[in-house]
């Protein structure tokens, strides 16, 4: 949605573009990450653009050394992550926090209240006092898009990386947009200069930047005084909130009538300007999602505020929340839900699985076969074979009927956890399943690991092509840019033997008897084995052919078609059968391959049923 009103554009944009088209506005010319949600859709915007640079790097360190040599360049330079994200890249940024740069460089850290996508939901505001930089955390679409060109200033005149954090509903909430600015690409810092003492941080050098950086954070916390984005709204003076990011548009909608002390940049906190609101009113409270980050800097300053012991410090806040927990400190006036009748009843249930014709589901079949690994549903036995998995959608291979994972604690982290449970010598084989994006991004030293300490476990790589779990990004191993551009394609199998792995097998994703033997046969061997299995994710080629039907008569209901987990073949009362519009056909027909008395055939070639 685009609109023109008296020279202004506006525009309805979710956080996510807001940010991307500010940042364009602001004059940069590199942008890269790692995708991730919630914050994919930044770089996805950025690459549209044919004036700068936008690449998905392999991981989410090596996109900050992109960012922080692009910087040196002197280049504005965004780099855009989810929380964890920020995790594989905190060694580069924590560098760079210390020598400073030079064109703007601005971290996103979009973070996860609620674990909506990710394995933990980590409050990311602690990096900022941790590596003492700023940061700026916008309440809408408007502020994530004006915010963009105060951070990328706010970068340059303080020789630091800046970060902008986002949190899902605002990275994919859609607000109107007043567009005020056109592009505009600084020129006055391009160029690198040489300069050993402020680059290169030998530890002669790293302790001459120290004082630099304490003496930047007194620069910055003089500063937030006067950052626009944060304002005191005077109301009523019994109640004042104190609060930023979306809690404020939750807390505005529950609290009418009070003052707001609203920071928009929330470190270093501008100490001033929050004892003056403090003193303003009879009360103070802070709202806020996750950590009392804000909270507890307050109490620190020797202010007696309220906050987390009502508002709750684990999962994302709504207007819901914060209302219930207003009427029960006895903030607000009004009857608790729990009071209240004629509710609506909640939605039903969805587990989670894969796809119709995923290319994992083979795989994670026969591991359970071969493992054994249908004993998890009985407690008093176990598995076989313990199998450590990693992050990406095969991950949903975790629940019934695949039981497919033991572990998954990070991405890149299978291969490592199958070299300690290995070593731990329990007397059980062990399988790492990793993605083949993902183990661009972090698996490769972990095999590395199991070459040089000779290592006996078996590495499946799971190679479907793209990105599948963030919506079928491009990477390294794809042979295509961001943009689209056709460009060198990394080959999983080359990296794999040129590590020196000896046994290396290649089998179709879809081929069941090859799959079952390959894996037999290294599983039980002496040696480190890696399977790579190669199938297109059904959802981003959209193959489709004939869908698969059962033959009533041949059918014994022995439901062994149900254990491959596919969405598609469904079970209503004492019936099974397989929904069409869901089923991809003969592209897959593992269903027809598991089937022990030859029930399943494509529609055209079945005379009954």
């Amino acid at each position: 949605m685009s609109k023109t009103l008296t020279g202004t554009t506006k525009k309805l944009l979710s956080g996510n573009e807001a940010v991307a088209l500010g940042a364009y506005h602001a004059g940069i010319m590199v942008a890269a990450a790692y995708p991730g949600t919630p914050s994919t859709e930044i770089l996805e915007n950025l690459a549209k653009h044919h004036d700068l640079n936008a690449e998905w790097a392999t991981n989410e360190k090596v996109a900050m050394e992109i960012g922080i040599g692009s910087a040196y360049a002197g280049r504005r330079t965004l780099v855009s992550m989810k929380h964890i994200g920020l995790n594989v890249a905190v060694d580069p940024f924590m560098a760079a926090a210390i020598t400073g740069v030079n064109g703007g460089l601005v971290i996103i850290s979009a973070d996860d209240p609620g674990i909506h996508s990710s394995q933990d939901e980590q409050d990311n505001r602690h990096y900022a006092p941790f590596a003492k930089v700023p940061m700026i955390e916008p309440s809408d679409s408007q502020e994530a898009y004006d915010m963009m060109a105060y951070a990328f200033s706010i970068s340059e005149e303080f020789d630091t990386p800046a970060i902008v954090r986002l949190t899902t509903r605002i990275a994919h909430s859609n607000s109107l947009v007043e567009v005020t600015g056109t592009r505009k690409v600084p020129t006055e810092r391009i160029g690198f200069e040489h300069n050993v003492q402020k680059y290169v941080m030998l530890p002669v050098n790293a302790r001459f930047r120290r004082p630099f950086v304490e003496d930047r954070l007194v620069k910055l916390a003089a500063y937030t005084e006067t950052f626009p984005f944060n304002k005191i709204s005077w109301g009523d003076k019994k109640l004042g909130i104190i609060t930023s990011g979306v809690s404020y548009q939750y807390a505005r909608e529950v609290f009418h009538t009070a003052s707001f002390l609203k920071l928009g940049m929330t470190y270093p906190p501008p100490k001033k300007m929050i004892r003056e609101f403090c003193n303003g009113v009879d009360r103070a409270i802070v709202i806020e999602e996750l950590d009392p980050f804000l909270q507890d800097a307050i109490l620190a300053m020797g202010i007696a505020v309220t906050g987390k012991e009502f508002i709750p410090r684990i999962g994302e806040l709504n207007t819901q929340i914060v209302r219930e927990a207003a009427i029960k400190e006895g903030l607000v006036k009004g009857k608790s839900a729990d009071t209240l009748t004629g509710t609506l009843p909640p939605l039903p249930g969805r587990p989670p699985l894969l796809c119709p014709g995923c290319p994992h589901s083979g795989v994670f079949y026969t591991l359970n076969i071969l493992g054994k690994r249908s004993r998890l549903s009985d407690k008093s036995k176990e598995p076989e074979i313990i199998v450590t998995g990693d992050i990406g959608c095969y991950t949903l291979a975790t629940y019934p009927p695949l039981y497919g994972m033991d572990t998954a604690d990070c991405m890149g982290a299978s291969i490592g956890t199958a070299l300690g449970i290995e070593k731990a010598n329990i007397g059980r084989k062990v399988v790492a399943v990793i993605g083949d994006s993902t183990f661009l991004h972090s698996g490769i030293t972990g095999l590395v690991d199991a070459v040089y300490n000779n290592s006996k476990i078996t590495v499946i790589i799971l190679d479907n092509s793209t990105t599948a779990m963030t919506g079928h990004q491009e990477h390294p191993g794809t042979g295509k840019s961001a943009k689209s551009v056709e460009t060198q394609a990394v080959d999983n199998e080359q990296i794999v033997r040129g590590l020196g792995v000896k046994d290396v097998q290649v089998v179709d994703a879809f081929d069941l008897k090859a799959l079952r033997n390959t894996l037999k046969s290294c599983i039980s061997n002496e040696q480190l084995s890696v399977v790579i299995v190669r199938g297109d994710c059904p959802t981003k080629t959209r193959r489709r052919s004939i869908p698969m039907v059962i033959d009533y008569e041949t059918c014994t209901s022995c439901e062994t078609c149900l254990k491959i987990g596919c969405p598609a073949i469904q079970k209503v009362k004492d019936k099974i059968f397989i929904e069409p519009t869901l089923c991809i056909g003969d592209v897959c027909s593992v269903c027809r391959q598991v089937c022990p008395h030859h029930a399943i055939e494509p529609a055209k070639t079945t005379a009954k049923g």
